[in-house]
């Protein structure tokens, strides 16, 4: 229980890619003493999972685990299926694309809460953005307020009044201003991971996430640091 000298705990969902670090920084910077947790659900771009240990340890998260599913065993996505990752989509995309895992978030943050009522945390972090995104329907603000109801049922501490609340820092912000806030905040992207059909350390520069991640560092005037494959067009 908290002494009131404490920093307030939070649980701190946390990929290795650059939204993720951000939000992590975010946290820190809120004050709070936090706990990352990052997910080896069988994707294609397991290389994440080293940038996301990277990431916790420089940003100074209190602690960082890992939970292993198996999403695979799903499928449905070109991360977690052999479907081809979409190259070089159009910037304005009028569906839902393959890149989309069923439920993830919405898994994701089951689990995040769960530790949360473990560590007696009250918050969980997400980088979710409404903005500069891939069109995906659980990064959308109708669902993040949606499961913060869910959850406040579904959980003992919920049930004391003590719910789980669910911080978005980034939802509202394009991808160039998640960069500008991460460099004010020291987050050294070097160590992130963004790509979703990398070769080695390569991020391939044509998926949605290098080019908005590209576009976004150029937007910003701040160095991007990623090793493209194939250098994105327009950055």
């Amino acid at each position: 229980m908290s002494t009131g000298r404490e920093k307030t705990r939070c649980v701190v969902l946390l990929s290795g890619g650059l939204d993720s670090a951000v939000c992590l920084a975010a946290a820190r910077a809120d004050g709070r003493e936090a706990h990352a947790l990052s997910f080896d659900y069988g994707q294609r771009h397991r290389h994440e999972l080293l940038a996301a240990a990277r990431v916790a340890e420089s940003l100074g998260a209190a602690s960082w685990r890992t939970l292993s599913l198996d999403l695979r065993a799903i499928g449905g996505s070109a991360l977690t299926a052999d479907i081809d990752v979409p190259k070089n989509r159009p910037d304005a995309p009028s569906e839902i694309p393959v890149t989309y895992v069923p439920a993830r978030n919405l898994v994701f943050l089951s689990l995040a809460a769960g530790l949360a009522e473990v560590l007696d945390a009250r918050e969980v972090y997400i980088g979710v953005n409404a903005v500069d995104y891939s069109g995906y329907p659980d990064c959308r603000p109708e669902f993040i307020g949606s499961f913060e109801r869910t959850v406040a049922l579904a959980t003992r501490a919920g049930v004391r009044g003590e719910g789980v609340r669910v911080r978005c820092p980034l939802a509202s912000l394009s991808k160039a201003r998640i960069i500008e806030l991460g460099a004010r905040l020291g987050v050294d992207f070097s160590l992130t991971r963004s790509c979703y059909d990398p070769s080695g350390d390569l991020a391939c520069g044509e998926c949605d996430s290098c080019r908005i991640r590209a576009r976004g560092f150029a937007e910003a005037g701040v160095p991007d640091p990623t090793r493209y494959r194939e250098r994105p067009k327009g950055a």
